[in-house]
């Protein structure tokens, strides 16, 4: 009894800490993933922007977005000249926390399993390596800026 207790309570943790964040809505510009108050943040650099409010009015070039599109996804387009953000890929960011590249990260709950997909430094907030179904994997939480 015990032993499922412990189980049960292993999965549970594992199933909260990947929980999807209600409150964050992602943004991309430029094939790379931000959120919309990082952006709002930084509003002179934004020439403009495209809500879509659902993952079914996404174009085709966002469509691989779907997955983060629950509370709508914001495409954005910056001023020529002031793209200089910091960036980094997810396979990056594992290398730099001793994970396989190639494993998914987890950002505020959702995953993204396509480690080549790139994100702005502006947006990470804390990062953990966690295990998840036995492997070492990394959780973000953006930063205050949602």
């Amino acid at each position: 009894m015990k032993k499922i207790l412990y189980s049960f309570l292993i999965l549970s943790s594992v199933a909260l800490s990947a929980q999807k964040n209600p409150s964050v809505k992602f943004a991309v510009a430029n094939d790379i993933v931000g959120t919309v108050g990082m952006f709002n943040a930084k509003k002179t650099i934004v020439q403009s922007s495209n809500v879509y409010k659902s993952s079914a009015s996404l174009p085709q070039g966002l469509k691989k977005y779907s997955f983060i599109a629950d509370n709508g996804l914001t495409e954005v387009k910056i001023k020529n000249g002031l793209e200089g953000l910091d960036r980094v890929s997810l396979a990056e960011l594992n290398s730099q926390y001793g994970v396989p590249e190639n494993t998914p990260v987890f950002i505020e709950g959702y995953e993204f399993a396509d480690s080549s997909t790139k994100i702005y430094g502006d947006m990470m907030g804390n990062v953990e390596v966690k295990d998840y179904n036995g492997k070492k994997t990394v959780f973000l939480s953006t930063s205050a800026i949602k």
